[in-house]
Parts: structure tokens; C-alpha cells; sequence
């Protein structure tokens, strides 16, 4: 969607094309735990435009327990808070691809809401306690379930023009659905206090 309007959030540094004089003037790659976040959001405070090609694949390493995916998502909540902090002047542009960058807002204060109310909420609901959540407060989670469901068949209609096989796991997409919210938005709302409160910057933390 951000793609449609040229305004990419974030070129990834795992797998992004950029050109050499671009990356130049912006000053290279920061030292910073979200360069690519920040290097990006340079770009679009130019007013360059920044793509997205739906149908370029790519296999990178990933992290293989949790400890390793915890900080990953920590280093990019981080990169967001600084994003944000150098490039503020983005949500003062009067362009279409801005409206992305007030939705990021939206992340911190749904993470801040998942973490604080929402899990919160279910563990008093399992002892019958509907202080903060009850069994209508359900409803979001096939809410996640159908979004999820949405961007699958969006990537297998692209894998399948490519004739690409992947290995597919039901338990795995519902794990993804349903659960990984319950462990990793609570690690984004500990990457946003950790840059908020100056803790030490490390690209593996």
C-alpha cells in the first residue's frame, strides 16, 4: 500500500536496492541501531520516491530462538523512536506518503494498549475478572486473524506466478496470528521505553 504512493517506510537492509549518489547525499549509513528506518526516511524528507516490488523474493537469516527475535523487534521499535526524533519535520509535509508516517504513530499507542490493557485484561478475564477485557474484547483477535489472512493470500498469488514452493504450517500461521502479538508487541513497548530513556545502543540489543 505504502509502495502504491512511492512513500515506502522503510527500505529494508536486508534486501533493498539504492542508489549510490542517493545514499551519498543523505550522508551514508548512520551509526544507529535503525539505519535503514532513518537512512529512508531521509529520502522521503527529500521528496525522492521509494518503491516497493511486490514480486522480488529473497531468503535472509533469521533469528532461530527467542531470545535472538526479541531483539530484533527491540532494535526496530528503536529504529522508529529514532526515525521519528530526526525526522519530524516528515509530519509536517503536505504529501499522501506523510499519512504513512501518522499511521506508524498508531503503532506505539496500539502496542502501549496490547501490552498494558490487553494482555493485562485477558489474564484477570481467565480468573472471571472483566475489569479490562471480556468475551467481546475476543473479537480483535479474528480481526488479526483475518489481516493475516489477507497479506498470505496476497504473498502465495505472487509465489505462485513465480512458481516458488514454500512449506506451509497451519499451526505456524496461527501461532503467527494469534500468539506472536502476545509475545512481541510487549518487546516493541521495551524497545520504545529502552530509546525514550537513553539505554545503551547495541545493533544485536
Amino acid at each position: 500500500m505504502q509502495g502504491m504512493y512511492d512513500g515506502t517506510l522503510v527500505a529494508q537492509g536486508a534486501f533493498s536496492l539504492y542508489r549510490r549518489e542517493a545514499l551519498l547525499e543523505v550522508g551514508g549509513w548512520p551509526d544507529m541501531v535503525g539505519e535503514d528506518i532513518v537512512v529512508t526516511w531521509e529520502f522521503l524528507k527529500r521528496d525522492w520516491l521509494v518503491g516497493h516490488a511486490e514480486d522480488a523474493v529473497a531468503w535472509t537469516s533469521a533469528p532461530e530462538t527467542y531470545n535472538g527475535l526479541a531483539r530484533q523487534r527491540k532494535r526496530w521499535a528503536r529504529g522508529m523512536i529514532e526515525a521519528l526524533e530526526l525526522n519530524n519535520s516528515l509530519l509536517k509535509k503536505r504529501r499522501l506518503s506523510t499519512m504513512f508516517i501518522w499511521w506508524n504513530l498508531l503503532f506505539v499507542s496500539i502496542d502501549l494498549t496490547f501490552t498494558l490493557g490487553f494482555i493485562p485484561g485477558l489474564v484477570l478475564a481467565a480468573f472471571g475478572i472483566f475489569w479490562l477485557a471480556g468475551p467481546l474484547t475476543l473479537l480483535v483477535l479474528p480481526l488479526a486473524a483475518l489481516w493475516n489472512v489477507i497479506i498470505y493470500r496476497i504473498q502465495m498469488r505472487m509465489l505462485k506466478r513465480q512458481d516458488i514452493k514454500m512449506k506451509r504450517s497451519l499451526w505456524g500461521f496461527i501461532l503467527f496470528s494469534l500468539i506472536y502479538p502476545l509475545i512481541m508487541q510487549p518487546v516493541s513497548v521495551w524497545g520504545y521505553f529502552a530509546e525514550l530513556t537513553g539505554g545503551k545502543k547495541q545493533w544485536n540489543s
